[in-house]
C-alpha cells in the first residue's frame, strides 16, 4: 500500500482495496465463464446450446447480488467520507486560493505562501476559494481531494502524520497551464514550524506593490512570468522599453513597449500579436482594469528590469 501520510489515508486505501478486490474478482469470474463457454460450445464438439427463455431465479439472484456489493461499497466509502467532512474545533485554519494556474496559501496575520507549510500530527483545515474558474486540490500522500468553486465555499482537512514534501495538483482541468498548478506541501515538526511562521509573520506586514497586486489578483502572472521564464504570454521581465516584434493583420514590425503598447496590449491583446505566441489566448480586460489601474500596472512594469 502507499505511505499513510494522514490520519485519512488508511480509510480511503482500505475503500479503494475492497472495491479493487470486488472488481478483479468480477473480472476474473466473467473472462473465465466466456472462455469456458467458448470452449465448451465450440463448433468443432458439435454441441448446440438450447435457448433459455427466462430463469426467475438466476435474474433475482444477480439482481439481488449487485446491490448487496454496491450497498457495501457505499458504506465503504461513506465511512471515511463522513471522518473527511468532520473537522476538529481546535484544527488549524488555512485558505487555499486556486487561480490560473497556481496555488497560494493564506494563514492570517497577513502570511502568504506559495507552499502549503504545516505542523506535524496538527489537524489543518484547508478552506477552498476559487478566484477564475474551478480548479481542483489535491495532495495524493494525504489521501485528500476537494474541488475550488468561484462563488462556493468548500474546504478539507486532514491530520498529516509523517514529515516531508508531498505534491499538490490540480485534478480539474482549468486551460492551457493546468498541468503545471502543482505546489508543495512541507511537513515539518512542530519547532520547525513555529520558525517558520514567525519569520512569515515577521515580513508579512511588508506591502506588496500595487502593480504586483493588480497583476496578481487579475491572473496576469499565470500567462506572464516575473523572471523572464516563458509561458504563455512574454515575460513581464525587462519589458518596458525593450523593442518587440509585432504581428499587425499581415503585417509584422519592431516597435518599443512603451506605456502605449502596454495599453493596447490590455485593452485589445490580439491587434498587435508578439511574434512566436498565439492569438485568441489573452482576453481584453477593458472591462475589468481602469485607466488609473493600467497607469499603476505600467508604473510598476517599469521597475522589472532586465536583472
Amino acid at each position: 500500500m502507499l505511505t499513510d501520510a494522514s490520519n485519512l489515508a488508511e480509510g480511503v486505501d482500505r475503500s479503494f482495496l475492497f472495491i479493487g478486490i470486488v472488481a478483479l474478482i468480477f473480472i476474473v469470474g466473467i473472462s473465465a465463464l466466456m472462455i469456458y463457454s467458448l470452449i465448451r460450445f465450440s463448433r468443432k464438439k458439435e454441441r448446440k446450446p438450447s435457448q433459455v427463455s427466462g430463469n426467475l431465479v438466476l435474474e433475482i439472484s444477480w439482481t439481488a447480488v449487485a446491490i448487496i456489493l454496491v450497498v457495501i461499497m457505499f458504506i465503504h466509502g461513506l465511512v471515511p467520507y463522513k471522518k473527511m467532512r468532520n473537522v476538529p474545533d481546535d484544527a488549524i485554519p488555512v485558505t487555499a486560493i486556486g487561480r490560473m494556474w497556481q496555488w497560494e496559501f493564506e494563514y492570517g496575520n497577513g502570511i502568504r505562501s506559495k507552499e502549503l507549510v504545516i505542523p506535524l500530527n496538527k489537524p489543518i483545515k484547508i478552506n477552498l476559494k476559487s478566484q477564475d474558474v474551478i480548479h481542483s486540490l489535491f495532495i495524493p500522500a494525504f489521501r485528500v481531494k476537494e474541488d475550488a468553486v468561484p462563488g462556493y465555499d468548500n474546504f478539507l482537512w486532514f491530520i498529516p502524520t509523517i514529515p516531508g514534501v508531498y505534491e499538490i495538483l490540480c485534478t480539474e482541468y482549468c486551460g492551457l497551464l493546468h498541468s503545471s498548478m502543482l505546489a508543495k506541501a512541507r511537513v515539518l515538526v512542530q519547532e520547525e514550524y513555529d520558525k517558520w511562521y514567525a519569520e512569515a509573520e515577521s515580513t508579512a506586514n511588508i506591502p506588496e506593490p500595487e502593480g504586483y497586486l493588480l497583476l496578481r489578483n487579475t491572473g496576469c502572472i499565470a500567462c506572464h512570468s516575473m523572471d523572464g521564464t516563458r509561458l504563455v504570454g512574454p515575460s513581464f521581465r525587462g519589458l518596458f522599453g525593450e523593442p518587440r516584434m509585432i504581428i499587425s493583420g499581415k503585417d509584422t514590425r519592431s516597435v518599443i513597449a512603451d506605456d502605449q503598447y502596454i495599453i493596447n496590449s490590455i485593452l485589445d491583446p490580439d491587434a498587435e500579436l508578439v511574434q512566436g505566441y498565439n492569438k485568441g489566448l489573452m482576453k481584453s480586460y477593458k472591462d475589468i482594469l481602469k485607466d488609473a489601474d493600467i497607469q499603476i500596472i505600467i508604473g510598476y512594469l517599469k521597475t522589472l528590469g532586465k536583472e
